[in-house]
């Protein structure tokens, strides 16, 4: 947030202004509150725009459709003035960092995280899409993430159904690198375009950059309509979905209808600790044993792969023939289990816990580092569940 400057208004309508939360393409966003204490985001128009009538007829349809938006995933319009020299309009003000903020502070986001994340996105763009509104803008700095889940704001290009991309008055129509191929063509926009959108949000919090790598706009709006995306480091159980929403053709991206059921199928998976949520630059090494239990751990699972305990050839015993069996790495010349199953015919006599004996239950140590293993385990994924359910 940022002091208000000498020139920005102290009282728009019933609010009274405190700080400037940002400016764009279409005016300046301030923090207010109404008389209850209501706190809100409010946008003012600026003067050249609210000057073309052509605009303020636009401005009008997109505020009456944005009062149409029902859902829990937006933050919610709360008043406008159309008609006032400056036009404005004020909507539920949502505490929390945008997408971009937390990705470009703390890194990529979990699979868990993602995945829960766009469920919510996309269930809220249902609710859009059913008010007969298309976003056209939906980008990681359009996402708030609040303590009661992500919210989606700045509907200041938001356009009917059906309607052209291109616009009239010099105002953005989108962010390169995260337009559709129909937007950049100046086709017709439809619920798929929010798709694709989407598909390039979910992929920037997994990976902290554009599928579309960067460049100028004209460099940018090339690659999104003639190359295909770099998904590289997006988790391996999200990379399909997002990888079928940046279709170049709308009609094979999925719904969103469709696209929340998934990702609320995905997030409840990697929550569950089912697959490896993290980005693949962030999963972290797996200490090996050493020494003695290093070999120990190696020829159990030698055993496993050989049918539970049979075990390995290695190198035939000094009383091998032809139709004996291999003898296994404990059954070498001069070692106790070798000789005892020598004087037995190839079979290795039943282990006891006598000296120079190995004992009959699993090294204490060995087991000791298995308890640590899973309890590091269940600690990292009761994090990551935690860390879901707060976003």
């Amino acid at each position: 947030m940022m002091r208000l400057r000498r020139e920005d208004p102290r009282v728009v309508g019933s609010f009274r202004l405190h700080r400037r939360l940002g400016a764009g393409g279409m005016g300046v966003v301030y923090l207010g509150s109404d008389r209850r204490g209501q706190r809100v985001a409010l946008k003012v128009i600026r003067p050249d725009l609210a000057e073309d009538q052509e605009f303020r007829s636009r401005f009008a349809r997109e505020v009456s459709a944005a009062r149409r938006i029902r859902g829990g995933c937006t933050a919610r319009l709360v008043a406008a003035d159309l008609d006032a020299e400056r036009p404005w309009f004020a909507t539920q003000y949502v505490p929390g960092p945008s997408l971009h903020d937390k990705v470009a502070e703390e890194g990529p986001l979990t699979a868990a995280q993602i995945a829960a994340i766009g469920a919510a996105l996309s269930e809220g763009l249902v609710a859009v899409h059913e008010a007969g509104v298309v976003h056209r803008d939906l980008k990681p700095s359009n996402i708030l993430l609040s303590p009661k889940g992500p919210r989606i704001i700045d509907f200041g290009i938001a356009w009917a159904t059906g309607a052209s991309t291109l616009t009239h008055v010099g105002t953005a129509v989108g962010s390169p690198g995260f337009l559709a191929p129909e937007q950049v063509r100046g086709a017709a926009v439809t619920p798929a375009t929010d798709v694709f959108a989407l598909g390039a949000t979910l992929a920037y919090a997994a990976t902290a950059d554009s599928p579309f790598g960067h460049g100028s706009s004209e460099v940018m709006l090339y690659r999104v309509v003639h190359e295909e995306a770099h998904l590289q480091g997006v988790p391996d159980a999200l990379a399909p979905l997002v990888s079928a929403c940046l279709a170049k053709d709308p009609e094979d991206r999925p719904t969103t209808l469709q696209l929340s059921m998934r990702l609320k199928e995905i997030a409840a998976r990697e929550a569950q600790g089912l697959g490896d949520g993290r980005p693949p630059a962030q999963r972290a090494r797996v200490e090996r044993p050493t020494g003695r239990i290093a070999d120990e751990y190696a020829e159990q699972r030698t055993e496993r792969r050989t049918g539970g305990g049979t075990p390995t050839p290695r190198a035939q015993g000094p009383n091998s023939g032809p139709h004996s069996r291999p003898s296994s790495p404990r059954n070498q010349p001069g070692s106790t289990a070798g000789r005892t199953a020598g004087r037995t015919g190839g079979r290795q006599a039943p282990r006891t816990t006598g000296a120079g004996r190995r004992p009959s239950r699993p090294d204490p140590k060995l087991m000791r580092q298995r308890l640590i293993v899973f309890v590091v385990v269940t600690l990292v994924v009761a994090l990551g569940i935690a860390l879901a359910q707060r976003l």
